[in-house]
């Protein structure tokens, strides 16, 4: 398979017309091997117009998903990351997102709840040469405490109740974005924090796999 091809296709066919024009980001996403992100055996899926396991997850703990690409993409825009912020990635699956944000901010803390997922995203982030990434474990909902606070942070997924852990680790006029809701009401959105005070507004129509640890908890009726 021609994966080069198929990067410019993902570009121009799913990114670009979703209204993505920061040209640093569509650079990135040019340039970034998603393929390699992902089992061998569903490097072919790499550009597809949809979410796509990269892992089963360690035993009690749910797989983990990249995202869509064009969801990622408007949600990393969303987010304005310029050169000199501190990002921190949650969820970061295999690293492929780490691999995005790097290339556009100072610094990246990648953040996963799985040992044996953290050491795959790192030994890729490692293979690409990505040096401002640092891959961390821990509770997803807890965010990160030791690098906080930070200007950027990216939920890869779902959120169906409020982050309020990761709003604490928000600098005052940072930005945090994730796909926010309930199937069939979803959507990417953008949360900012000024003066102490943490607002929010949808910024698009999205959808993507909820993350356990943000997920509505179960409500048994008898």
């Amino acid at each position: 398979m021609d994966f080069s091809t198929a990067r410019r296709k993902m570009v121009d066919n799913q990114v670009r017309p979703n209204g993505v024009t920061d040209l640093r980001l569509v650079a990135a996403m040019l340039d970034i091997p998603r393929e390699r992100f992902v089992p061998a055996d569903l490097a072919a899926m790499a550009y597809a117009e949809s979410d796509l396991k990269v892992d089963e997850g360690e035993p009690d703990r749910h797989g983990r998903f990249m995202l869509e690409p064009m969801v990622l993409a408007r949600l990393v825009q969303a987010a304005d990351v310029r050169e000199t912020d501190r990002v921190l990635d949650v969820a970061c699956g295999t690293g492929y997102s780490s691999a995005v944000l790097a290339r556009l901010a100072q610094q990246v803390i990648a953040l996963e709840d799985s040992p044996a997922r953290a050491d795959r995203a790192r030994s890729l982030l490692e293979v690409e040469g990505i040096v401002n990434a640092t891959v961390v474990t821990g509770p997803l909902d807890a965010g990160w405490l030791a690098e906080a606070p930070f200007d950027v942070i990216l939920v890869n997924g779902t959120v169906e109740v409020a982050p309020e852990k990761l709003f604490g680790q928000m600098k005052d006029g940072g930005r945090l974005v994730a796909v926010v809701g309930s199937r069939p009401v979803e959507r990417g959105t953008l949360y900012e924090r000024n003066a102490g005070d943490v607002s929010s507004r949808p910024v698009f129509d999205a959808t993507a796999p909820v993350l356990a640890a943000f997920a509505k908890p179960n409500i048994f009726v008898f």
